[in-house]
């Protein structure tokens, strides 16, 4: 047995292709499939299954494009409701793929219906084992349980504590585990490890889910950890439930100017992918600050900030700008509109430009008047856990909402890093605030002279 790992660092998950050198099950591709299909031509094997192992809340899934393309077993659990034709499977299910052998283990949790797969290589005399846990058992902690429903939580979170359980009975200790979150994704919680790989006997000796002698301790500890998750996940089950079409990641023809200036004049949301010092410095009025060089951060927080299902413009180099498509189709974002070039004034000449300074906390501490406000856009937790002296807080994922709660004041905005600070200062300023981005990390704050509490 080989398994071939696709990360998708964008959204902080992985697919997988299982192969035994001459047919290939994947497990919970993609929206974007021929990475997948990439990975099968090297090593050179038949994509004859592709199995899910929940309906997914943070991307749009390839695996029914993926299934239909190739003539392939599309596996779904039975119980979720779909609007496509699947192989339908439950607890207990054994399903062949060449010489592998795959058993499906029901671990409710994430999801009602949530699925993992033991895979066995029949042909190997120690039957060499693997483990593909979804949004079950990840490395050091589990899957969220709040994604569903706000009434299942607890629910959810108590079956989490069974299901990973049984998953780590379900297969010999040493099999190696490959959980799909947990890699920097919002559908993971608790105190996740940022290790690359892992077995079901490590994760039994140091996972708090399977350390953890007290279910009720377990789930408290879980329900005081959920903190905020993208808006866009609302959509994501809908569309994997109806059947994602193909998607086309194709760079469109460029934006005539007059255009874009069109755009920007009437609102529409125009996205500058430049790093968020270049947009601070000169940038197009009216455009906001997606920082594409920091692509951890922007797939998620896009979806999380923009308006759902609005017009959008796509302001960049061509490989930023291909790179930015293909990351947004990942979560149903499709076809954007893009102004392909280096610089605002080549984009639409003439259109009116606009900036904002910038500095560190050293520039807070001299400039700073008596009547600004400092606006911390991090988490509320963050927030609480540590903060600037008489600073606001408001999420960045809120300020559209909750704009006219600000002072008009003149506004110095930080976050952790800079890169959220960024986007919220692009907002303000899109909304005529004189504001100030602190591109800065929180955490040098105090050494630069700040004062924070507690």
């Amino acid at each position: 047995m080989d398994v071939v790992v696709i990360e998708t660092p964008q959204l902080g998950d992985r697919s997988y292709l299982v192969h035994d050198g001459s047919v290939a099950l994947v497990i919970d591709p993609q929206r974007d499939i021929d990475r997948v299909e990439a990975a099968a031509t090297a090593a050179d094997v038949r994509i004859t299954h592709v199995a899910e192992t929940h309906l997914h809340n943070d991307y749009v899934t390839g695996g029914l494009v993926l299934a239909e393309k190739h003539g392939a077993v599309y596996v779904v659990n039975a119980a979720d409701h779909v609007s496509f034709a699947r192989t339908p499977v439950a607890d207990g299910d054994v399903f062949s793929v060449g010489r592998l052998s795959v058993r499906v283990v029901a671990t409710p949790g994430h999801t009602h219906t949530h699925l993992a797969y033991v895979v066995r290589d029949a042909a190997d005399d120690g039957g060499t084992e693997a483990v593909f846990s979804g949004g079950s058992l990840l490395y050091g902690s589990v899957g969220r349980t709040d994604l569903v429903a706000p009434g299942d939580t607890e629910a959810l979170a108590h079956a989490q504590y069974s299901s990973v359980r049984r998953l780590a009975d379900s297969a010999h200790p040493e099999a190696a585990l490959y959980p799909t979150h947990g890699f920097g994704s919002f559908c993971s919680i608790g105190p996740a490890s940022h290790q690359d790989s892992s077995t079901l006997a490590e994760q039994s000796a140091h996972n708090h889910a399977l350390t953890d002698p007290s279910e009720e301790h377990f789930v408290a500890e879980l329900l005081a950890n959920i903190t905020a998750y993208p808006a866009y996940y609302a959509h994501m089950s809908p569309l994997n439930s109806a059947g994602p079409a193909p998607v086309n990641l194709d760079v469109p023809e460029s934006v005539e100017p007059a255009e874009l200036a069109r755009r920007l004049r009437s609102g529409e949301w125009v996205v500058d992918l430049r790093h968020r010092i270049a947009f601070a410095e000169d940038h197009l009025e009216g455009s906001v600050a997606f920082e594409y060089g920091n692509g951890s951060n922007f797939t998620s927080y896009l979806g999380w900030v923009i308006p759902w299902n609005q017009p959008l413009t796509l302001l960049g180099t061509h490989d930023d700008v291909e790179k930015a498509i293909r990351d947004l189709a990942r979560i149903g974002i499709e076809s954007p509109d893009a102004a392909v070039g280096p610089s605002p004034e080549k984009l639409a000449p003439g259109a009116s430009r606009s900036s904002y300074p910038h500095g560190d906390w050293s520039l807070l501490l001299r400039e700073r008047a008596q009547d600004d406000v400092v606006l911390d856009v991090r988490r509320p937790d963050e927030f609480e856990a540590s903060h600037v002296q008489d600073a606001v807080n408001v999420p960045v994922y809120e300020l559209l909402g909750r704009m006219t709660e600000l002072p008009e004041s003149r506004t110095w905005v930080h976050c952790a890093t800079g890169y959220r600070a960024s986007l919220a200062a692009s907002l303000l300023d899109r909304a005529g605030r004189d504001v100030v981005l602190i591109d800065a990390r929180f955490k040098d704050a105090a050494g630069a002279g700040i004062e924070l509490v507690p």
